[in-house]
């Protein structure tokens, strides 16, 4: 029997503050993207290979159930764990490229759209392209053998891999590309290999089951282990490798993979071809297949168009679109745009069965066709009825039966009852189904199991995969039977005994002999928040969000909030002990740690914002304390002005001083590296024929730059010597105007401080800059009607055009902070800074929320800290020495984690210009 708490005890030695058996974070961090609801004993957040190795020494011995989760994009299954759940998100991002780009070794903790992007000036990229490429990690994409939209089988997971590094049951790390580890791993675990040798030469002496193996793999095939190894390599080692190729963390631990690369053609054509059913799509899909040229055929059914066509950039495109109607998006890429030309000019020609085309060589064009299909399946369960479950099935047919497929699916629709939506990689012959059944309601369960049932028969009749590359897990391990047959099967179970005799990685999963566990431990529907409501856990948001290595992330937030609301209705002991917990960790974990910038909503399909919902209750259960501070400061504005700057002095007396433990109980703020000096100047307006309103942000009043930054001058000495030099005048606004950015958690205040502003601007006969975008963001979005810029959009509009620049030779940062990303800054401040600088213009396109978030980064600088490990990592690996913004709070942090100076872009805009 499992002993968790010895587990535990002897493990919190080594993980002291990344271990957790409490169950609010043993609930949270434990929800994948799947249906299933499977609550971890105990959760451990992993650094690296010797911590692996000592969860796997520490499992072995006390006999505890250890699953390993990536990103938690699986919808099978295969990510859930009810024992010891291993994170290794947050390290493991190791990325080489070689020399010519033909290769790339990944930590499995890299995400997809990094190692391309890493990739891009070399015109490579990764083979797998899944719909998650955006949030899903390597090790995720190769557990899974993942493939994707344009990859098909010929550059997935499986095809592209060149080398594995991994830890086995006992401990041991063996990488495939070290010809030292591969030899004493010869030596070490000659057993072992001795096994594999066996079954290979068992499987090339059967005929039969050989060329069953071969055809099956000809096609998407993710159902069971990868048993072509077997067949495709003579090699113990290599076989190895590629076993651990979509083993889905049941054989062991996954740490690198080095992938072969494949090249990203520089010239690219969409399609956009409408039919008038979805059997006419099929058939034309059939002929595409047959061009070499043709990457991908993206299909997606009427339910999906009707779905997504709430978009409002896609109305006017899908106004026309009736019942039954399907939609195929064609991509065509190649190295000469004249042979492009050629090829999209055959596709035309092959699309006569479409009542409707859209063609395109535009980037920006066709990259919203594409951002819609990989919305689909969020979009569509997002728009489910209350109280039902979604489920999502993942099949393959031969491309000849494709048509004939699609009415075997649509026929076990109207056979159970399902309004079912189909949306896929059609030029593989590889489809998706969504249903989404009320799975309280005894019919519509009964409903579900056997359709899911007959779908696996339908493909066995069809000679196709019933997992085809979402990976088997829980949803399918019953049928790995059923599709591949007594024998296979068997080879199946002893690849699973090989490496795991004793059944501690992820048990359940690929191997089950509960025939009944695809329909069990299933999520039961709840009602929350109507802002809410709509999140199906599918993780987009955890890759942006500040907060998600410090506390929890917004799927994570949503799914304590449904725990709640279960668990409030139960009469039952251990849940109402559950509930308690919760409740007890709630005000931190949910509320408080969240940075409320709202970066989730640009990260969600669905735009689902959790901000607005943390600011509501933030408003309903207002903290006394900073109640008082806040009337006080609303109606004190100057003496508030005054204490700030006070503060900032008496604080700079002990900048660098770390805080005593014992006092941190306090809650006392806390200096930082980079803390800003009291502000001492002058503001100097003067009126001019060109003026300008320069509301500077109350922040900015009371700060000037620490001493280490690279410019000691305040932002309104910078700003006017800017206006002087283009000839335009400055006037100051009244010393006690606000944005408001303060009040938002107090309804009264925010409504006289409203009323006061919008007087002000409603009086104003020329233009409104603010100086701090978390403030200009506010403004522009609360009071549309007046003339507010945001202080870099004036610049670059307004006074750039006036100045004569001299470029810097030098490579800079550039950090797009929440507020401007929301509001549509990010374009605007990539061409300030390429208008001043020579060199790169460097952006980390994982951070999108410091997590200073405003006083937070004094009060909690952890969160700040844990939000810009990843944004140091970058910085680090470059040759920079400082970097641009445009709030002064966010540069603090910046600075402090990166040990360069961070300011507004508004310096380097001066430096260069005269």
């Amino acid at each position: 029997m499992p002993n968790y708490e010895e587990f535990y005890k002897n493990a919190k030695v080594i993980f002291k503050d990344r271990i957790y058996n409490d169950y609010l974070r043993c609930y949270a961090l434990g929800i994948d993207a799947s249906c299933y609801n499977y609550t971890p004993k105990i959760v451990i957040i992993a650094h690296n290979e010797k911590e692996i190795q000592e969860v796997i020494r520490l499992a072995n011995i006390y006999k505890t159930p250890i699953g390993f989760r990536a990103a938690g994009t699986s919808l099978s299954g295969q990510s859930s764990c009810d024992g010891v759940l291993v994170i290794i998100r947050f390290a493991f991002k190791k990325i080489a490229v070689s020399k010519n780009g033909d290769e790339i070794n990944l930590g499995c903790g890299v995400v997809g759209i990094n190692a391309n992007e890493n990739l891009k000036i070399l015109k490579k990229k990764i083979g797998p392209d899944p719909a998650t490429i955006n949030t899903a990690l390597i090790g995720g994409i190769v557990a899974n053998n993942s493939s994707g939209m344009c990859c098909g089988v010929k550059d997935n997971s499986y095809k592209t891999l060149k080398s594995i590094r991994v830890i086995l049951n006992d401990g041991t790390i063996l990488d495939t590309a070290d010809a030292l580890s591969v030899a004493n791993f010869r030596i070490t675990h000659k057993k072992l290999l001795i096994e594999i040798a066996a079954i290979r030469d068992e499987i090339n002496a059967d005929k039969e089951l050989k060329e069953l193996i071969i055809k099956k793999y000809k096609i998407k095939n993710t159902t069971g282990y990868s048993i072509n190894s077997f067949v495709d390599f003579s090699d113990e080692i290599d076989i190895l490798a590629h076993l651990f190729v979509g083993s889905e963390g049941t054989l062991g631990f996954i740490s690198e993979a080095r992938l072969k690369t494949i090249d990203d053609l520089e010239y690219k054509a969409c399609a956009l071809l409408f039919f008038n059913d979805i059997i006419d799509a099929a058939n034309t899909i059939q002929e595409f297949a047959k061009l070499d040229y043709i990457s991908s055929a993206e299909i997606m059914d009427y339910e999906c168009l009707k779905a997504v066509s709430v978009c409002e950039e896609l109305k006017d495109l899908l106004k026309d679109v009736k019942d039954g109607n399907t939609c195929v998006l064609i991509q065509t890429e190649s190295d000469k745009e004249d042979i492009l030309d050629k090829n999209v000019k055959t596709i035309k020609d092959i699309s006569k069965l479409a009542y409707k085309s859209y063609f395109s060589k535009n980037e920006s064009e066709y990259s919203l066709w594409w951002k819609v299909r990989k919305a689909v399946f969020p979009i569509v369960t997002g728009q489910r009825k209350e109280g039902t479950t979604v489920i999502t099935e993942d099949i393959c047919f031969k491309i000849e039966d494709l048509a004939d497929g699609i009415k075997s699916i649509q026929a076990l629709f109207k056979e159970f009852n399902f309004e079912g939506s189909i949306v896929g990689h059609a030029l593989a012959g590889n489809i998706h189904f969504i249903i989404t059944p009320n799975l309280n309601d005894a019919v519509e369960y009964e409903n579900f199991s056997n359709l899911v049932k007959k779908m696996a028969q339908t493909m066995v009749d069809f000679k196709g995969s019933i997992k085809a590359e979402h990976g088997t897990g829980r949803m399918v391990a019953p049928f790995v039977e059923v599709e591949w047959g007594k024998k296979a099967y068997e080879i199946n179970k002893r690849v699973k005994n090989i490496f795991d005799s004793e059944n501690i990685f992820n048990p359940d999963v690929i191997i089950c002999d509960d025939l009944e566990i695809y329909k069990k431990n299933i999520q039961e529907p709840t009602k929350i928040d109507d802002k809410l409501n709509m999140c199906m856990a599918c993780g987009f948001c955890e890759r942006f969000c500040p907060s998600n290595e410090f506390s929890l992330s917004p799927r994570q937030r949503i799914a304590v909030l449904r725990e709640m609301q279960r668990l409030s209705g139960s009469k039952d002991e251990q849940d109402i002990k559950n509930l308690n917990d919760i409740k007890k960790n709630y005000e931190f974990f949910v509320n408080k740690s969240c940075a409320a910038c709202g970066v989730c909503s640009i990260a969600c399909p669905l735009g689902i914002d959790f901000s607005i919902f943390n600011l509501d209750y933030r408003k309903l259960n207002p903290n006394a304390i900073s109640k008082v501070l806040n009337n006080f400061a609303y109606k004190n504005h100057e003496s508030a002005l005054k204490t700030a700057k006070m503060s900032l002095k008496i604080a700079n007396m002990f900048d660098n001083v770390k805080l005593d433990e014992s006092l941190k109980k306090f809650k006392l703020p806390q200096s930082r590296k980079y803390l800003p000096k009291a502000n001492d100047y002058a503001f100097k307006g003067n009126m001019k024929i060109d003026n300008v309103i320069y509301f500077t942000s109350c922040l900015n009043k009371a700060f000037k730059p620490n001493d280490k930054m690279h410019d000691k001058r305040s932002i309104q000495e910078v700003f006017e010597s800017l206006c002087k030099k283009a000839g335009i005048g400055v006037i100051y606004p009244p010393n006690d105007l606000c944005c408001g950015k303060a009040y938002e958690d107090y309804t009264d205040i925010q409504e006289k401080n409203n009323a006061k502003l919008k007087q002000f601007l409603s009086e104003q006969k020329y233009p409104v800059v603010l100086d701090h975008t978390a403030c200009s963001s506010k403004v522009i979005k609360t009071h549309k009607d007046y003339e507010v810029y945001d202080l870099s959009e004036y610049l670059l509009k307004f006074v750039a055009p006036r100045l004569k620049i001299t470029k810097i030779n030098e490579d800079i940062g550039l950090y797009v902070m929440c507020a401007a990303k929301k509001i549509g800054l990010e374009k605007t401040l990539k061409e300030l800074a390429s208008i001043c600088t020579n060199g790169r213009v460097l952006i980390d396109i994982d951070t999108y929320c410091c997590g200073f978030a405003g006083y937070k980064g004094f009060l909690m600088p952890k969160l700040n800290e844990c939000a810009t490990k990843g944004f140091k990592r970058f910085y680090n690996s470059f040759q920079a020495k400082r970097g641009f913004s445009t709030s002064s709070t966010c540069e603090v942090g910046l600075s402090d984690a990166t040990n360069m100076s961070w300011q507004h872009i508004a310096y380097l805009l001066d430096e260069c210009s005269e």
